[in-house]
């Protein structure tokens, strides 16, 4: 890596100094790919301020044009981000007829983008402070826009949400939550139990129809838009279960509804769904209460997944907050494990880590 650029290349004033960089070496690399960008396109590098970061080592910076407009800049350093499937999916929802950020410049190499600006309104903080009426409006929106999604995306070379990537992420819950979090060594019995559990929602969610995933189709990556929604951190996209997404939608990491709600929504869903043709041959195109079912299965294998994460971001990458909502989570798996026959083997597991929860009403909200 060639040396930094003179000082005069970087903006000063407390705006820049705002952005903390996690070593010059990086920073340099930076204004060296911006600096020309900004003064080609009126941006004002002085005005780069922090915009939102997540779960992965992203983040993302906005900076001010002269026009009054506004972009986004996204670093994503390598080895441990790789910016060219977000290129990559991002044209593929745009042909979709789909809303993303436009990327406007790349360097994929240094893990650097600048993107259309689709503001700061995200669908999680406007549910959660929406009347009824105007939430149900939103999340018809989401849901319209995700059965566009799983109807005319392609998924063409898109890795397979197969039977090994499915059991790896089911992994990271022994591993990180019951083992690490909770310090809980399984029996040989107890890991059989988990071992036949894992085949079941495997089987049931290879045995859906496949379309296009997002994998994290919830309020914290849809943005009030026009058009309705905006769509974030879709990165990760993969052919599997025409469920998953719905199921990431209804029960979400961060806020919970209703279950008549849930169903509501979910029933919207299907009816859209299976008008597009996505449910194909299976028992749920004709059967509402078993697409509920493989709803509700596809969803307990994130859910205990995202436990696996959350309790991984707290022990392995220092972001401890997410752990705060590890409850919703065993709320959900334990309701979801108490209904189904096949899934209440699951309740001797959760038991050590959850006490009463699994005994006791309990509210997700």
């Amino acid at each position: 890596m060639s040396s930094a650029p003179p000082d005069s290349a970087q903006p000063q004033g407390p705006a820049a100094a705002a952005v903390a960089w996690p070593d010059a070496q990086r920073e340099a690399a930076f204004w060296r790919w911006f600096q020309p960008l900004a003064d080609a396109q009126g941006l004002q590098a002085g005005s780069l301020a922090p915009a939102s970061a997540d779960a992965s080592f992203r983040r993302y910076l906005r900076v001010q044009a002269a026009d009054g407009s506004s972009r986004i800049v996204m670093d994503a350093p390598p080895p441990q981000e790789d910016v060219r499937p977000f290129v990559d999916i991002a044209a593929r929802i745009t042909a979709a007829g789909l809303h993303a950020p436009a990327v406007l410049a790349a360097d994929a190499a240094q893990g650097f983008l600048l993107l259309a600006d689709l503001g700061s309104r995200l669908y999680l903080p406007a549910l959660q402070a929406a009347a009824p009426a105007a939430a149900d409006r939103l999340m018809r929106e989401a849901v319209a826009a995700l059965v566009q999604w799983q109807r005319r995306m392609d998924g063409s070379g898109l890795q397979a949400y197969d039977d090994a990537l499915l059991r790896r992420e089911l992994a990271l819950f022994p591993d990180w939550c019951v083992q690490r979090e909770y310090g809980i060594t399984w029996t040989a019995a107890q890991q059989a139990t988990w071992d036949r559990l894992c085949d079941t929602l495997v089987a049931s969610a290879l045995a859906q129809p496949a379309v296009v995933v997002h994998r994290d189709w919830m309020p914290r990556n849809l943005m009030l838009s026009t058009p309705n929604p905006g769509i974030l951190d879709f990165q990760d996209a993969v052919v599997g279960p025409v469920t998953y997404d719905i199921a990431s939608l209804l029960r979400d990491a961060f806020h919970s509804w209703d279950e008549e709600q849930e169903i509501d929504w979910a029933a919207r869903w299907w009816q859209q769904a299976r008008d597009a043709g996505l449910l194909g041959e299976h028992a749920m195109a004709s059967d509402f209460g078993e697409c509920w079912r493989a709803l509700e299965w596809m969803g307990l294998q994130r859910h205990l997944k995202v436990l696996g994460i959350f309790c991984r971001l707290k022990h392995r990458d220092g972001k401890p907050a997410y752990a705060a909502d590890l409850p919703r989570f065993f709320a959900y798996a334990t309701k979801v494990a108490l209904r189904y026959r096949a899934l209440k083997p699951l309740i001797g597991l959760l038991e050590p880590m959850t006490g009463a929860l699994t005994t006791t009403a309990f509210s997700l909200r």
